[in-house]
């Protein structure tokens, strides 16, 4: 077979490759796409809705509708920040349900927000675990609540540009806003997150917010795949 014939494998394709593979149905593609882009669409959407199960459902259906319009993709920006700019809006629009079901409940948002806390697992906190990781875990902890209390403008622009290292004109995409205000509502959160945290909180550790890997990619990954053979 020729070489310009073989085709390579989904994991070692660009996302440029891996757009046209999904215009072909190639679900082996989306596999790979999904766990390329799990985590960073899952803290963009824990940021805009903070529960951690709501932003996977997000998560799952922004993927899911990215597979459906894959041919509506035109190149104009790239995969990433095309993903992105769908969980963004999907996110929102779930956001918007859930707080018009709060209004009609009669619930008090504040109240509801205030007893949202960051979760770690039984495992992160055993007593066997080497201190180490034991504090690791304690840090990430309390970085994901310190997060979590930033204003809901603030948030998004955070972990776009300090946890997942986006660029300004990157973000500024991605959420539609300018770029003006990226740099406005960023230099505004880090403020903040520095009066909320522990002077001695290296910065290296922003990057640990909100993992998203292992069992719950490949439950997200799943799931989606799933509903996409079903629909078929």
């Amino acid at each position: 077979m020729p070489l310009a014939l073989i085709k390579p494998a989904a994991g070692l394709c660009s996302d440029t490759q891996l757009a046209q593979r999904l215009v072909m149905e190639d679900l082996d593609a989306l596999q790979v796409l999904m766990r390329r882009y799990n985590q960073r669409l899952y803290r963009v959407a824990r940021s805009i809705l903070r529960n951690d199960a709501d932003a996977e459902e997000a998560v799952q259906e922004a993927f899911y509708k990215a597979y459906r319009a894959i041919a509506s993709f035109r190149g104009d920006s790239v995969l990433s920040t095309w993903l992105v700019r769908i969980v963004v809006n999907e996110s929102n629009r779930r956001l918007r349900k859930i707080n018009r079901l709060a209004t009609w409940l009669e619930f008090n948002n504040d109240a509801e927000r205030g007893d949202v806390t960051a979760t770690m697992t039984v495992d992160e906190f055993s007593s066997d675990q080497p201190e180490p990781a034991l504090v690791r875990a304690q840090t990430r902890q309390l970085l994901e609540a310190r997060i979590d209390q930033l204003p809901d403008l603030f948030r998004a622009v955070f972990i776009l540009r300090a946890v997942e290292d986006l660029t300004v004109e990157e973000t500024a995409t991605c959420l539609g806003i300018p770029p003006a205000t990226v740099r406005t509502r960023y230099f505004r959160a880090r403020k903040l997150m520095r009066k909320s945290l522990d002077a001695d909180m290296g910065v290296n550790v922003v990057d640990t917010a909100f993992a998203f890997a292992g069992v719950r990619c490949d439950r997200m990954v799943a799931s989606v795949i799933s509903r996409l053979r079903e629909a078929r």
